[in-house]
């Protein structure tokens, strides 16, 4: 399927030229087994360099024709935004002693080698914190806390020719944008009755998990990541003001575009919920207790 980026990832390609993308390929860990502790892992498959001309090339820039594995991506996709380094990736973090609990092994992570440098990462990270904040993965925005992703729509190939209407639609998403902790890969096959793009039936589902992350990891909210672009279908937000030390009047124009709970007596906001400063959607219920100056 071309999307709007394909073309411009052809043109990456054909820069680069067959030994350099296939380089690189190689040492984000495509095409060879990660080291999982599962039994069974694919090394998924990829065109031999020697056999690439220019339509390969192009395809293989863009992830057509080529096959890979989730847990290669999820490694592939780490290391090119946690500042450049391919890790072996594990599913058990540690053995403990039935009886007592007591630590007998703990896995600590191993690093393979250095794919790019930390500045280049750092680019990365800008470019799929804009993916979500103004591009195809606005579904999996989370305000107040900065996520990056990207949204990918792969046509389903049966006896080596591409079907029609039959996609595996994905999300790959990460939190925060700048700092990772977590990243979370979604694919849906073959999914019926909606539009076909991972950015529409992926992102949402990402952006769920991320959310349940957030609570898990207790992860702090930010207001210093890209303000999303909204369009007029979306529930518009916007960063709440404080208005503790305000009277009622002045309280109540301030926050005209939000609903108002008022608590206590008197004519000065002393108390405000939800906190100021953060993203709050419009037409939210502010709670505001009221006492004397």
């Amino acid at each position: 399927m071309l999307t709007q980026s394909n073309p411009g990832f052809v043109r990456i390609g054909q820069t680069l030229g067959v030994d350099t993308l296939m380089n690189y390929i190689d040492l984000y860990g495509f095409g060879e087994e990660t080291g999982i502790d599962l039994n069974g892992e694919s090394t998924g498959i990829l065109f031999e360099t020697s056999a690439m001309g220019p339509v390969e090339l192009a395809t293989t820039s863009f992830g057509q024709g080529i096959s890979v594995t989730p847990i290669q991506q999820i490694r592939a996709v780490s290391a090119a935004i946690n500042g450049g380094t391919l890790y072996t990736p594990y599913i058990v973090g540690a053995f403990l002693e039935s009886e007592t609990g007591s630590l007998i092994s703990k896995i600590e992570p191993e690093a393979i080698r250095q794919v790019i440098s930390e500045e280049t990462s750092s680019l990365v990270r800008y470019a799929l914190e804009s993916v979500v904040a103004n591009g195809s993965g606005k579904n999996a925005y989370i305000e107040n806390y900065r996520v990056g992703g990207k949204t990918g729509t792969a046509q389903k190939v049966e006896n080596g020719s591409y079907l029609d209407g039959n996609y595996i639609l994905s999300f790959m998403g990460f939190l925060p944008a700048d700092d990772p902790e977590i990243v979370v890969y979604v694919a849906i096959d073959n999914p019926k009755g909606v539009t076909q793009y991972g950015g529409v039936v992926s992102a949402p589902i990402a952006r769920n998990v991320m959310l349940s992350a957030i609570d898990i990891l207790d992860i702090e909210p930010r207001v210093d990541g890209m303000a999303k672009e909204y369009t007029w279908l979306d529930k518009k937000y916007s960063i709440l003001p404080n208005v503790v030390g305000m009277s009622k009047e002045e309280a109540t124009k301030t926050l005209k575009n939000y609903k108002i709970e008022y608590t206590g007596s008197g004519d000065t906001v002393i108390y405000m919920s939800p906190n100021a400063g953060y993203y709050v959607a419009e037409g939210e219920t502010i709670m505001l207790m009221l006492g004397d100056s």
